[in-house]
Protein backbone atom coordinates (compact mmCIF):
# COMPACT_ATOMS: atom_id res chain seq x y z
CA UNK A 1 0.00 0.00 0.00
CA UNK A 2 2.73 2.19 0.82
CA UNK A 3 5.03 1.53 -2.58
CA UNK A 4 1.47 2.20 -4.51
CA UNK A 5 1.22 5.44 -2.61
CA UNK A 6 4.76 6.47 -3.60
CA UNK A 7 4.22 5.25 -6.88
CA UNK A 8 1.50 7.50 -7.62
CA UNK A 9 3.15 10.78 -5.95
CA UNK A 10 6.49 10.33 -8.45
CA UNK A 11 4.02 11.23 -11.53
CA UNK A 12 2.78 14.45 -9.80
CA UNK A 13 5.85 15.78 -8.19
CA UNK A 14 7.62 15.47 -11.39
CA UNK A 15 4.51 17.12 -13.66
CA UNK A 16 5.36 19.94 -11.15
CA UNK A 17 8.95 20.26 -11.77
CA UNK A 18 8.55 20.35 -15.51
CA UNK A 19 5.29 22.41 -15.69
CA UNK A 20 7.75 25.23 -13.07
CA UNK A 21 10.24 25.76 -15.78
CA UNK A 22 10.04 28.26 -18.76
CA UNK A 23 6.62 29.29 -17.05
CA UNK A 24 7.63 33.08 -18.46
CA UNK A 25 7.44 31.69 -22.45
CA UNK A 26 3.71 30.31 -22.09
CA UNK A 27 0.23 31.99 -22.96
CA UNK A 28 -1.13 31.81 -19.36
CA UNK A 29 -5.59 32.34 -19.13
CA UNK A 30 -6.60 33.79 -15.95
CA UNK A 31 -9.96 33.66 -14.36
CA UNK A 32 -11.26 36.75 -12.75
CA UNK A 33 -14.25 37.03 -11.72
CA UNK A 34 -15.91 35.44 -14.30
CA UNK A 35 -14.03 37.26 -17.17
CA UNK A 36 -10.79 35.64 -18.99
CA UNK A 37 -7.54 37.39 -19.40
CA UNK A 38 -4.86 36.28 -21.36
CA UNK A 39 -1.35 36.46 -20.62
CA UNK A 40 1.28 36.56 -23.24
CA UNK A 41 4.86 36.97 -23.27
CA UNK A 42 6.77 38.57 -25.98
CA UNK A 43 9.35 36.13 -27.41
CA UNK A 44 12.80 38.25 -28.32
CA UNK A 45 13.42 39.36 -31.65
CA UNK A 46 15.74 37.33 -33.61
CA UNK A 47 17.51 38.51 -36.84
CA UNK A 48 16.81 35.42 -39.51
CA UNK A 49 17.65 35.77 -43.40
CA UNK A 50 13.26 35.35 -43.76
CA UNK A 51 11.47 38.18 -44.79
CA UNK A 52 7.23 38.13 -43.97
CA UNK A 53 4.78 38.92 -46.72
CA UNK A 54 1.27 40.46 -45.40
CA UNK A 55 -1.20 38.71 -46.68
CA UNK A 56 -5.37 39.62 -46.48
CA UNK A 57 -6.21 38.06 -42.79
CA UNK A 58 -8.84 36.39 -40.56
CA UNK A 59 -11.50 38.57 -38.90
CA UNK A 60 -10.92 36.45 -36.26
CA UNK A 61 -8.47 34.16 -34.42
CA UNK A 62 -9.52 31.14 -32.03
CA UNK A 63 -8.07 32.17 -28.40
CA UNK A 64 -6.39 28.83 -27.50
CA UNK A 65 -4.56 28.91 -30.94
CA UNK A 66 -2.10 31.66 -29.32
CA UNK A 67 1.57 30.44 -27.96
CA UNK A 68 3.51 33.43 -28.10
CA UNK A 69 3.70 37.01 -29.87
CA UNK A 70 6.97 39.44 -31.22
CA UNK A 71 6.48 42.63 -32.04
CA UNK A 72 7.29 43.45 -35.98
CA UNK A 73 6.79 47.51 -35.66
CA UNK A 74 5.94 50.13 -33.86
CA UNK A 75 2.67 49.56 -34.72
CA UNK A 76 2.40 45.57 -34.96
CA UNK A 77 2.39 42.71 -33.02
CA UNK A 78 3.33 39.17 -34.66
CA UNK A 79 1.20 36.46 -33.10
CA UNK A 80 2.23 32.73 -33.16
CA UNK A 81 0.15 30.39 -33.63
CA UNK A 82 0.07 26.68 -32.34
CA UNK A 83 0.10 25.23 -35.82
CA UNK A 84 3.51 27.86 -36.27
CA UNK A 85 1.91 30.20 -38.30
CA UNK A 86 2.03 34.03 -37.91
CA UNK A 87 -0.50 36.21 -38.05
CA UNK A 88 0.25 40.33 -37.79
CA UNK A 89 -1.68 42.48 -35.29
CA UNK A 90 -2.27 45.75 -36.75
CA UNK A 91 -2.71 48.63 -34.35
CA UNK A 92 -5.77 51.81 -34.84
CA UNK A 93 -3.51 54.61 -36.26
CA UNK A 94 -4.31 56.70 -33.01
CA UNK A 95 -2.19 53.90 -31.37
CA UNK A 96 1.18 55.09 -29.32
CA UNK A 97 4.21 53.32 -30.43
CA UNK A 98 4.27 49.76 -28.56
CA UNK A 99 6.26 49.46 -25.54
CA UNK A 100 5.59 45.99 -24.41
CA UNK A 101 8.50 45.07 -22.20
CA UNK A 102 8.03 41.60 -21.45
CA UNK A 103 4.22 40.47 -21.79
CA UNK A 104 0.80 42.21 -23.00
CA UNK A 105 -2.36 41.58 -21.54
CA UNK A 106 -5.92 40.57 -23.95
CA UNK A 107 -9.17 40.29 -22.56
CA UNK A 108 -11.33 38.90 -25.29
CA UNK A 109 -15.24 38.59 -25.09
CA UNK A 110 -15.67 35.08 -25.72
CA UNK A 111 -13.23 32.35 -27.49
CA UNK A 112 -11.98 34.50 -30.20
CA UNK A 113 -9.59 37.44 -30.32
CA UNK A 114 -11.27 39.79 -33.31
CA UNK A 115 -10.58 42.72 -35.06
CA UNK A 116 -11.77 46.25 -34.43
CA UNK A 117 -13.35 44.62 -31.16
CA UNK A 118 -9.96 43.29 -28.85
CA UNK A 119 -7.12 45.60 -27.24
CA UNK A 120 -4.32 44.91 -26.00
CA UNK A 121 -3.07 46.44 -22.45
CA UNK A 122 0.24 46.43 -21.19
CA UNK A 123 0.78 46.41 -16.95
CA UNK A 124 1.59 50.74 -16.85
CA UNK A 125 -1.83 51.03 -18.18
CA UNK A 126 -1.56 51.87 -21.80
CA UNK A 127 -3.47 50.08 -24.58
CA UNK A 128 -3.90 49.97 -28.19
CA UNK A 129 -7.21 48.25 -30.17
CA UNK A 130 -6.52 45.99 -32.90
CA UNK A 131 -7.59 47.38 -36.29
CA UNK A 132 -6.76 44.70 -38.73
CA UNK A 133 -5.19 41.05 -38.81
CA UNK A 134 -2.92 39.87 -41.39
CA UNK A 135 -1.68 36.47 -42.65
CA UNK A 136 2.13 36.41 -42.34
CA UNK A 137 3.94 33.76 -45.55
CA UNK A 138 7.67 33.60 -45.13
CA UNK A 139 9.97 34.29 -47.99
CA UNK A 140 13.87 34.17 -47.22
CA UNK A 141 15.89 36.82 -48.36
CA UNK A 142 18.50 36.06 -51.37
CA UNK A 143 21.62 36.98 -50.05
CA UNK A 144 23.72 39.42 -52.31
CA UNK A 145 26.49 38.55 -54.39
Amino acid sequence: MILTLIFGLVPALLGSVLQSSGDDQVVRRVIVQDEVIFRIPIRPRISRPIEWIEHKGPKCVPANMLVGAMLSGPSSIDFVLRNRQRIRAVMDSDCPALDFYGSFYLQPDDDQICAKRETIRIRSGGSCRIQKFKTLVPQYKQANR
